[in-house]
């Protein structure tokens, strides 16, 4: 049996589909298997790929709680984390609140996920709505969570972050970028 190659119509689905499904159906799997064979240009790959009405690979990531996805995306280099929609422009950590209505605290690891990898709480969308606008009012933790990153970004970095553990490693957020 001859290896196949992706990306030809008689090969099936194009990366840009493969990463979309993967960032749909939470499927690591498919996800490593394109970031291999396409890793020279994935930045471009992850950057312009896009749904019918505009979502990255990142948005339905975060709209559909593909944690282990997400995480991954998070980790290529150079990927937009703040990139708009075409329909609401509406950015990944808006499509993860709107996720955290429905799934509580799984969305609330979606939500933290992006805004440590950097996601602005600030932008608006096309109704003028920043992400903690749409939060459930119930939601007091989600809420509490996009104020302390909102505040982080207005100050420009000049907050120090709680942390839980009592360890004092000095370790942030951003260690990671």
């Amino acid at each position: 049996m001859a290896a196949t190659t992706r990306g030809t119509e008689e090969d099936g689905a194009s990366p840009k589909e493969l990463l979309l499904e993967s960032a749909r159906r939470n499927n690591t799997d498919l996800l490593e298997e394109v970031i291999s064979e396409y890793s020279s240009n994935l930045a471009d790959l992850l950057n312009s790929t896009r749904d019918g009405v505009g979502n990255t690979v990142i948005h339905l990531a975060a709209k559909h709680g593909s944690l282990e996805v997400l995480d991954m995306l998070l980790d290529q280099e150079d990927l937009e984390v703040d990139p708009l929609d075409r329909m609401e422009k509406e950015t990944p950590l808006h499509k993860a609140v709107f996720y955290a209505k429905d799934e509580k605290e799984h969305g609330l690891e979606v939500v933290e996920m992006l805004i440590d990898a950097g996601a602005d709480p600030r932008i608006r969308n096309k109704a003028k709505q920043r992400p903690i606008d749409i939060v459930d009012p119930r939601d007091t933790e989600l809420r509490v969570a996009l104020q302390k990153a909102e505040f982080a970004v207005t100050a420009g970095g000049d907050v120090v972050p709680e942390s839980d553990d009592e360890e004092g490693d000095g370790g942030s957020a951003s260690d990671s970028e």
